[in-house]
């Protein structure tokens, strides 16, 4: 085995202890396997349907410079890599007889991935999913904000918030759907919930994180019933949260958004998020 192969391990505590620091080295660039793999370590893949989760590390004199995750009938999901190293990780999966259904990754990554796996496998890629990663540089809370105020989400809101994530996985055209039957072992429900209030106490927008890992806070979702947008509870909210996972510790916080939506993508940029990386996924299927 050469020092610059992809070596692949279905021990997440063997993998961790490797590519542990690798990992948290770049918070904001490393937030979905962050989170992934930190879920996985601590609640295991029932949410993904139980079964094994193969991890994967480039590692070059000991020094690992990437790695990627599958979890369990899911997708490939790589860290920032360069051209060849892709094409080396596509080459040993199609060797192994790996099948995969997609790739979701930062995108230079994902689309040298995709054309390497075509090539290797036959698959025919296409581009399914864009989206764009911002990490917040200096908040700036919007002036003057809408009358009202934050308030954190407790156990006697939880009817409202699975009602509002299943509208905004319908909104976003996201699958499986969400509802009360389905909370249980949805991406939602270990996240960490804010609602923007009006004056009479009517929730108006909402926001959530992730648990902080490395530092690293993610807000996801932001979600404002139709009939309340336009009126700035989406920024209040996102400000709101922004500046709690400040105040808990976090030194990256990070969301992501749809390119193709002019209005949030120039939100976000107000109250000072900074675009770091643009992101894809290739479907196989």
């Amino acid at each position: 085995m050469r020092p610059d192969d992809w070596q692949l391990t279905e021990d997440i505590d063997d993998f961790l202890s490797r590519a542990g620091n690798f990992l948290r080295s770049r918070p904001a660039l490393h937030t979905m396997p962050l989170t992934v793999i930190e879920k996985v370590r601590t609640l295991g893949t029932g949410e993904f349907g139980g079964g094994a989760t193969l991890f994967g590390r480039l590692a070059d004199g000991g020094e690992v410079r990437g790695i990627c995750y599958r979890l369990p009938s899911r997708g490939l999901c790589p860290t920032p890599l360069s051209p060849e190293d892709a094409d080396r990780l596509a080459a040993h999966l199609a060797g192994l007889g790996y099948r995969l259904p997609y790739v979701s990754a930062e995108r230079d990554t994902a689309t040298a991935f995709a054309e390497s796996w075509q090539r290797y496998t036959g698959a025919a890629a296409k581009l399914t999913t864009r989206i764009r990663l911002y990490r917040l540089g200096t908040l700036t809370p919007p002036q003057p904000p809408p009358a009202g105020r934050g308030r954190v989400a407790g156990e006697r809101d939880l009817d409202q918030v699975v009602r509002w994530c299943g509208e905004f996985v319908d909104t976003v055209g996201e699958v499986p759907a969400v509802d009360a039957r389905s909370w249980a072992g949805s991406r939602f429900a270990d996240r960490h919930f804010t609602f923007w209030e009006t004056p009479d106490g009517t929730p108006a927008s909402m926001a959530a994180v992730t648990t902080m890992v490395a530092g690293m806070v993610r807000v996801d979702p932001v979600y404002t019933p139709a009939h309340l947008r336009g009126r700035g509870y989406a920024g209040a909210v996102t400000v709101e949260v922004s500046r709690a996972a400040l105040d808990a510790g976090a030194t990256d916080v990070v969301l992501f958004a749809d390119p193709d939506n002019p209005t949030s993508n120039a939100l976000y940029q107000r109250i000072g998020y900074v675009q770091v990386a643009e992101w894809a996924v290739y479907d196989f299927r």
